[in-house]
């Protein structure tokens, strides 16, 4: 009879998890999608890899979700239990508190793993080619600069205009404003010209213009051309040498040694990286505890339910603010990673301190013509 109660519970915590986090997901997908938006506004992005874009970002929301469907689920499905007076029932036949915990608990252990296979893989390989294809995408030049009409900014310090483009892929009417030199800022203007795609990086080959420069007294001076040649810069020596962010990087990789600049320089948030993808699963466990103490710990009347329903949410809150708090100190602070376990191991102990306390003292039935 246990294992069909087991079933039972685990099948209505599958559904409920299922749903809560696609709602969750979704909602946080939308939203961050519209960070996106801009290279389709500003870089003429193809639709189709804007979807894939935001696809790559999926481990990264199912990560942060995962713990938080788990606990939602535990909660509305057990308080359904109660409400329909199935909990009653079960407690009738003998089935105690830690019997009832116990799909629950297995099912908090199974999100668990999921969450480490996103954590430890998944997250940081689509993180990384999501990173990879954004570089490309913002320094794509041929795509960017062949935009008729529009001012279009490539790097920080460099404007590129362009009136017309023929079907041949020559342009008239080029107007660039270079400030990457800021002792030296100029602008050229060229009737026609093309770009060059070459082993360097891009160039703008203009034809007939000049190119004005300004001194520090404030006098400009203008140089005619019939030819000129602007190079626009090195992506592929760019991207080769781009430095990785801790969350596109495996585990193995966060934890080697390194004498790159910048690895010294972040090896905080290396290190902090490292623990949070060993501490962020187990919340899942640490908030079902949550669920379930809040749960058993009184009776089963829908007034004081709703009471330790309500209470359980704000220390759930409380306990992934405290999460990520502790990430912002220990990437000041390496010292202060091992915050970053408080927030799942202390609600584990006293969740289960509840529970063994709760079979010991069988709960307290409300009158069922009070219970409403």
């Amino acid at each position: 009879m246990v294992r069909r109660i087991d079933r039972y519970i685990v099948r209505q915590l599958v559904v409920a998890i299922f749903f809560v986090l696609i709602c969750l997901t979704a909602a946080i997908w939308l939203t961050q999608s519209l960070r996106l938006i801009d290279l389709i506004v500003n870089r003429g992005l193809p639709i189709t890899t804007f979807l894939y874009l935001t696809v790559l970002l999926l481990p990264q929301f199912l990560a942060l979700v995962l713990p938080v469907a788990c606990f939602a689920a535990i909660l509305f499905t057990y308080n359904r239990m109660m409400s329909d007076s199935e909990m009653v029932v079960m407690f009738g036949s003998g089935v105690g508190p830690l019997s009832l915990a116990r799909p629950a608990l297995a099912c908090a252990l199974g999100v668990t793993v999921i969450g480490y296979a996103i954590m430890l893989y998944f997250m940081p390989a689509a993180y990384r080619d999501f990173k990879d294809l954004q570089f490309q995408i913002r320094n794509n030049y041929s795509n960017v600069l062949l935009r008729e009409g529009v001012f279009t900014s490539v790097g920080d310090r460099l404007t590129v205009f362009i009136r017309q483009q023929n079907s041949d892929g020559q342009l008239f009417g080029i107007l660039i404003h270079d400030g990457r030199d800021p002792a030296n800022p100029e602008t050229l203007i060229a009737e026609q010209g093309a770009l060059v795609i070459t082993d360097e990086g891009p160039r703008v080959v203009m034809v007939n213009g000049n190119r004005q420069t300004r001194d520090t007294q404030g006098r400009q001076t203008t140089l005619y051309f019939d030819r000129y040649t602007v190079e626009i810069g090195t992506m592929q020596q760019e991207f080769a040498g781009r430095w990785r962010e801790p969350r596109e990087r495996f585990l193995m990789e966060l934890l080697a040694e390194s004498d790159n600049p910048d690895d010294v320089r972040f090896r905080n948030r290396l290190i902090t990286e490292v623990h949070n993808r060993l501490a962020s699963p187990l919340l899942t466990i640490g908030f079902a505890m949550i669920g379930l103490a809040a749960l058993f710990s009184g009776e089963f009347s829908r007034r004081g339910r709703t009471a330790r329903l309500l209470a359980a949410v704000v220390i759930m809150l409380a306990c992934q603010a405290l999460y990520f708090a502790a990430m912002s100190l220990a990437q000041r602070n390496v010292a202060a990673v091992g915050l970053l376990y408080l927030p799942s191991l202390l609600p584990l102990v006293l969740g289960l301190y509840v529970l063994v306390r709760r079979r010991r003292r069988p709960p307290a039935y409300a009158d069922p013509a009070t219970a409403g």
